[in-house]
Parts: structure tokens; C-alpha cells; sequence
């Protein structure tokens, strides 16, 4: 969520003040950066964060966090921009060892936990990119969190815009069925709590930030091709993850004009590979306005200039604002700065083996990506065909085609099983995991492959199957989610998943 707001309008005059406040952070980091100011990489430290649904009886969204929080009073578990949304924030934790399974259990029993209070407000909690029994009346200023934070937010893109929120995305052509469109007007950024999304943090030294980055970039289109789970919104079948436009078009600052001229978006893939965090904070400085101006009575310049550590507190807000796929990190933990890789690619669920599973088969893969010898992978790669890779795998999910050095133009199932997979076992080894927690997850990741069965995947077949009973799309979406319910209360990784009878392959 981030730290709430005192207020949601600001003058001119403080807008400016900002903008001078952020600067003076971004030299001090420079500074911080050149003087080897921060933590160093004696043990890997990973952090996971994820974003729930909470659905009434009949499978619509419970507009009841609130009621919620108020009730399991955990650091862990904050609020979001939908009343229906919450946050599970897993404490910060090493990789080695069996500390994989043992953030499985934990997981589960704050997901319990939740559950728990949620029942005595008659709700349940969903683990999904998207959910699907979002409607239009749900869409709405009136539905958002009450929080100054989120108030705010909503007034300056609003008014940065100038126009509503515009939602156009045309959806893909699907086994012969004809793709559907979704084409709609919002006067909030409401539209944007639909999306729910499982986070993945990794604490990395500064001098290894740059690799860590551009590896996470590469592989991020790998990521959401086998880890896609949002294929409906509004009623649509769109794209197999359907959170990526979503995402954009909802918090666009831009007119048509703006983006014409090739103004860039806050939720960003980049443009470039880096060879310095700064580069990144740098950037975000250059290109993207202050949303939510607010100062802090901090001097970064003075803290260092005095031995302290600074806060960088309008830096850091400033950066909370630009939705990059791998955001760059800086915080502060008892007394001492770090950097974070902050991986922001994959939906929420299905289940939460599934999600355990798709973290460490990303952990892996970028500690094998930054450790090989030269020349790195995204020598070979090029940025664009990394960035049309990742809107490859958000349209067609497992169906879409990846480019991959010395592979050419290959599946993501293929890709993963032949190379992919090694990779991230001996990653987890170097790591230091214990051999049966990396059996465990990434054979969830290789059955779901052999299976070429997503989240997305299985909603799809699931939805078309019971249409083809007689069902009318909302109803399916129904039968769909109680069955989803099913599988995630079994922690059953999605590929094992029952489907209706007489389903299409896919």
C-alpha cells in the first residue's frame, strides 16, 4: 500500500519544493552509492508480498477489508486500493535451507487466518490476477479503500489526464472462437484494484544490482507465459493475463496526444538495459512528474553530511508512483540501507504452492543469470525482443512464442523444460536451498508445462465448458470460481486441477 497522506490536494509551490526535494535525493544516493554505503550480499534475503480478493457468497467481490483488518490486527496485512483487496506482506526472509517450505506454511496459515475473520463478515478470500465477477458498478470511486493515499492518487491522475479512464483492449482469438473487446469509460482509477498481483523481492549489493535487474527483465515474459492467471475481465475473456493492459490503461496519465508523441507510461517495462540502479532512479526523476508531492522535513544532504543514514523519503514516494515490471528498491532496516529487486510480473494464485513455486523457479533462474561467465544473456538479447516477449506472454500465455538466444523462436513449455528448468535447479543449488524444497516447487513448474496448464489456462477451459452445457458466460464464471475455490482450499498446484468433462485441449 505505502504510507498514507495527510492530504490529497497540493499548491504549485509545493510541487516545486518536491521536485527540488527529489533531486537532493537522488544526489545523495549518487553519493551513497559511490561511498559503498549499503548492506553487502553475506546471505540472500527475499521478501514476497500478495494481494487478495475478498468475494461474498455468491462470488462478487465483499466489500469488507476493513472489517478484516479491523479483525486479524496483523502488521502483515494491510489494505488496497478495492475494498474487497487486501495485503499479506511476508516478513523478509533467507533463501537457503528449507526456508521455501516454511514460507509455504506460513502462507498458508496467514491466508487461514484471514479467512478466519473474513467468515464472520461473510466473506471468503481468493488468490487471483483478476477477478472475474468484477462489474462495472463495482468500478467506482465510492468502492475504493478509505485512505487519503488512494484519494490522492486518484485526484492527480485524474486531473493529470484531463479525460476518464479509457479501458480498450482487444482480446485474442482463442481455438477459433473470435476475440472479444472490452471498450469502456471509468471516472476513478477504481478499474486498477481488479488487478492483484503476487510480488517478489530479492535484497541484492549495489555493485550486482544491474545484473539482478536485467536478468529479471529477460525472463519476465518466461514468467508471465507459465505463470498467467487473469484471462476475464468485465464479463471478457481477454488476454491470458489481462492485468498487464489493465494495469497501464488504468493509471495513464496520458492523453491520446501524449501518447502519440511517445510520452512513456508510468507502468513500465523500460527501454534499455542499465549498468547502475541510479540509472533507474535517475530516469524515473527525468521523465515522470511528482504525483503526490508530499515533503518530509529531512535534508538527505545534511543525514550523510552528519554520518546518518538518509530516509530519502521523497525519492522513495516518487518511485512508489512509477509501476516498473522490476522496480528498483532502496530502504532502510535497522539502521542500514539496502537495494531490492522488486518483481512485479505475476498475478496472484492459484494456490499457494503454485505462487511458492513460481518464486523460486524465479530466484533460481536470476542467480544462475548473474553468476554464469560473460557474455550475460542480455548481451545476446535485445532489449525490444525482451519487452515483446513479455507482451507476447501476457496475450497468449503458454500458447505465445518467445525469442531466446541460441533457441530461436520457441515455446514457453519447450523453453522451459529443455533449458529453463535446469537452470533455476542449479540457481536454488548455489543458493544453497535444500535439494527436496527445489524437487518440490520446480516440479510444480515442470508438470505445469508437461500439462501446458495455467491459472489462465484452466479458467479458460473451465468457462468454455460449461458454456457449451448451456450456461450463459456469467453463470460459467461462477461454476468456474467454485471449483477454483476448491483447488486453492486444497493448496493443489493448478495443472492437477480437475476440468468439466468434454473439454476442448487448448
Amino acid at each position: 500500500m505505502g504510507r498514507d497522506l495527510a492530504r490529497s490536494s497540493f499548491t504549485r509551490r509545493e510541487r516545486q519544493q518536491y521536485r527540488g526535494k527529489v533531486h537532493r535525493c537522488l544526489s545523495a544516493l549518487s553519493t551513497m552509492l559511490r561511498d559503498g554505503a549499503f548492506a553487502g550480499d553475506s546471505e540472500a534475503t527475499t521478501g514476497l508480498e500478495v494481494e487478495l480478493n475478498l468475494v461474498d457468497q455468491r462470488l462478487d467481490p465483499a466489500m469488507r477489508n476493513v472489517a478484516v483488518l479491523d479483525g486479524v490486527d496483523s502488521p502483515e496485512l494491510q489494505s488496497e486500493l478495492g475494498r474487497w483487496n487486501v495485503e499479506l506482506n511476508m516478513p523478509p526472509r533467507p533463501l537457503p535451507g528449507e526456508h521455501g517450505r516454511y514460507l509455504e506454511h506460513h502462507l498458508l496459515d496467514m491466508l487461514a487466518e484471514v479467512e478466519k475473520q473474513a467468515e464472520t463478515v461473510g466473506a471468503r478470500v481468493m488468490t487471483i490476477g483478476i477477478l472475474p465477477t468484477i462489474t462495472e458498478e463495482h468500478l467506482v470511486a465510492e468502492r475504493m479503500s478509505p485512505s487519503t493515499r488512494y484519494t490522492a492518487l486518484n485526484e492527480q491522475i485524474l486531473n493529470a489526464r484531463g479525460e476518464p479512464v479509457r479501458l480498450d483492449i482487444e482480446g485474442v482469438e482463442l481455438d477459433g472462437d473470435p476475440a472479444e473487446r472490452l471498450q469502456m469509460d471509468f471516472d476513478s482509477i477504481a478499474p486498477e484494484a481488479a488487478c492483484t498481483s503476487l510480488q517478489l523481492h530479492l535484497q541484492v549489493p549495489p555493485d550486482a544490482f544491474a545484473a539482478h535487474w536485467n536478468a529479471a527483465q529477460c525472463v519476465a515474459g518466461v514468467q508471465l507465459a507459465v505463470g498467467a492467471n487473469s484471462p476475464f475481465l468485465l464479463g471478457r475473456r481477454l488476454w491470458a493475463e489481462t492485468r498487464v493492459p489493465l494495469f497501464l490503461q488504468a493509471t495513464d496519465v496520458r492523453s491520446v496526444e501524449l501518447r502519440n508523441q511517445g510520452v512513456r507510461p508510468r507502468v513500465w517495462f523500460g527501454e534499455r538495459w542499465i549498468n547502475s540502479i541510479f540509472e533507474l532512479f535517475e530516469e524515473n526523476v527525468r521523465y515522470f512528474p511528482g504525483l503526490l508531492p508530499v515533503g518530509g522535513d529531512q535534508d538527505p544532504q545534511t543525514e550523510l553530511a552528519a554520518g546518518r543514514v538518509p530516509a530519502l523519503d521523497e525519492l522513495r514516494l516518487h518511485n512508489g508512483t512509477i509501476w516498473r515490471w522490476n522496480r528498483p528498491i532502496y530502504d532502510v532496516a535497522d539502521g542500514v540501507p539496502h537495494l531490492r529487486v522488486e518483481n512485479r510480473v505475476l498475478p496472484a494464485g492459484p494456490s499457494v504452492v503454485d505462487m511458492v513455486a513460481n518464486a523460486m523457479f524465479f530466484y533460481g533462474l536470476l542467480r544462475v543469470l548473474t553468476d554464469r561467465d560473460q557474455p550475460p544473456l542480455w548481451s545476446q538479447l535485445p532489449f525490444a525482443a525482451a519487452e515483446e516477449n513479455f507482451k507476447a506472454a501476457a496475450r497468449e500465455g503458454m500458447h505465445a512464442t518467445l525469442y531466446w538466444p541460441e533457441e530461436g523462436w520457441v515455446s514457453p513449455d519447450e523453453l522451459v523444460l529443455r533449458r529453463l528448468l535446469p537452470m533455476a535447479a542449479e540457481g536454488l543449488a548455489q543458493w544453497g536451498v535444500a535439494d527436496a524444497v527445489s524437487r518440490r516447487y520446480l516440479e510444480v513448474i515442470e508438470q505445469r508445462c508437461r500439462a501446458r496448464c495455467t491459472g489462465a489456462g484452466w479458467q479458460q477451459r473451465t468457462v468454455d465448458a460449461l458454456e457449451r452445457r448451456g450456461m450463459d458466460r456469467p453463470d460459467a464464471i461462477r461454476g468456474m470460481l467454485e471449483r477454483y475455490l476448491d483447488g486453492m482450499g486444497n493448496n493443489a498446484p493448478v495443472h492437477t486441477w480437475p476440468l468439466p468433462k468434454s473439454v476442448r485441449a487448448r
